[in-house]
């Protein structure tokens, strides 16, 4: 058998996982009512292999909402839509993580309520941020975010619950596990980093006041679904959307730190190269998460196969997450036992459209779903 360590059962908090691998979460855009459907079903269904998927970010509210045709579930029909799914992929015995989300300023006034400004935590508009917006004439594409407002101080415990009560959704709806968006400079890694949030109340400042906001969000999902059940995204020293930051290892091993005393699941690590450059985690990095978080670690970014396996030989990570990869094989994990070659992605076809470069991959057998 090939690459057995990525081959081999782990638990991952309460979950007994059969392989370490992780199919990561990839906003795909096909869901135009911000409801899953039949197309869901059968895409994550597939996928099922994987040790856990991670579905792609999910908007908490009307008003986390950055991107056209992405799913929601702050609705009882975004539940119930959900909830097919989620029995998807248990009948194929899958396990399934709902992955919250809110963009912050990565939006635009066209995509938000009443064509009201997105919020952030300061009044920073994101350089280089694009918002995904459907135009006057039923046409969507990429336009420039809009510069945000910044979130008053009482207004933050009301996305708190907004965060709550998705997680209570997604609770109702059968998901195994709740990974935080807390990465790829969207609104909890806005708190994070220096260059993005300027507060000067108890959300902005020290490390500890800037942890804070996306601490009280991993707290309210714990009171949801327990600390076991529960995941975080980060992405420390990436620089996308504009965003900057002066301490991303000291805040890194901060949130190590307060996540190990909440007994989380796991952290889920997006490397500087998650779309194919050259950056990575300064050296040492990984060793120091490892020596500060006592849970799991799972990595992301531009991973093969014998990338894979390396980290997980050399104890610094316990999974490994594919994104791409995923899209194209989605019966990766088997084509990983056997080491049989890989199905090459179609990049037009990644975000928006139908089945075609969705569902429609084939299997090893040249079936479109050997898994039914």
């Amino acid at each position: 058998m090939a690459h057995e360590t990525l081959l081999e059962p782990i638990t991952l908090g309460d979950l007994t996982l059969p392989n370490r691998v992780v199919m990561a979460p990839l906003t795909r855009a096909r869901t135009p009512d911000s409801v899953p459907g039949e197309l869901q079903q059968a895409y994550y269904g597939q996928r099922a292999g994987a040790g856990l998927i991670i579905s792609e970010a999910t908007n908490i509210s009307p008003t986390a909402r950055g991107y056209v045709y992405t799913p929601g579930i702050w609705t009882d029909e975004q539940q119930a839509g959900w909830k097919k799914v989620v029995d998807a992929v248990h009948a194929k015995g899958g396990r399934i993580a709902l992955q919250l989300w809110h963009v912050g300023r990565v939006s635009h006034e066209m995509v938000q309520p009443d064509g009201q400004a997105p919020v952030a935590p300061s009044a920073l508009k994101g350089e280089g941020a694009n918002a995904f917006v459907e135009f006057e004439d039923g046409s969507a594409g990429q336009h420039p975010a809009s510069t945000p407002r910044a979130l008053e101080t009482d207004e933050i415990p009301g996305i708190v619950e907004d965060y709550r009560q998705a997680a209570q959704r997604a609770k109702n709806a059968g998901f195994d596990m709740i990974e935080v968006h807390a990465a790829n400079a969207y609104l909890l890694n806005q708190f994070l980093a220096t260059g993005t949030n300027q507060r000067t109340d108890r959300y902005g400042g020290s490390i500890e006041n800037r942890a804070r906001f996306p601490l009280e969000v991993v707290d309210a999902v714990i009171e949801v679904v327990g600390a076991g059940r529960v995941g975080i995204r980060l992405t420390p020293f990436i620089e996308i959307f504009g965003l900057t930051d002066d301490e991303p290892e000291e805040m890194a091993l901060y949130l190590a730190d307060e996540l190990s005393q909440r007994g989380i699941a796991y952290i889920h690590l997006n490397e500087p190269n998650w779309a194919g450059g050259d950056n990575t985690f300064p050296d040492g990095f990984r060793e120091r998460m490892r020596e500060r978080f006592n849970g799991r670690l799972i990595y992301c970014g531009h991973y093969d196969v014998d990338k894979g396996e390396a980290l997980l030989e050399s104890g610094n990570g316990e999974l490994v997450a594919f994104g791409r990869p995923y899209i194209a094989n989605p019966d990766l994990v088997e084509r990983f036992r056997v080491a049989a070659p890989l199905n090459e992605p179609d990049q037009e076809t990644f975000y928006g459209g139908d089945a075609k470069g969705y569902t429609d991959y084939p299997f090893l057998d040249n079936g479109h779903d050997r898994l039914k």
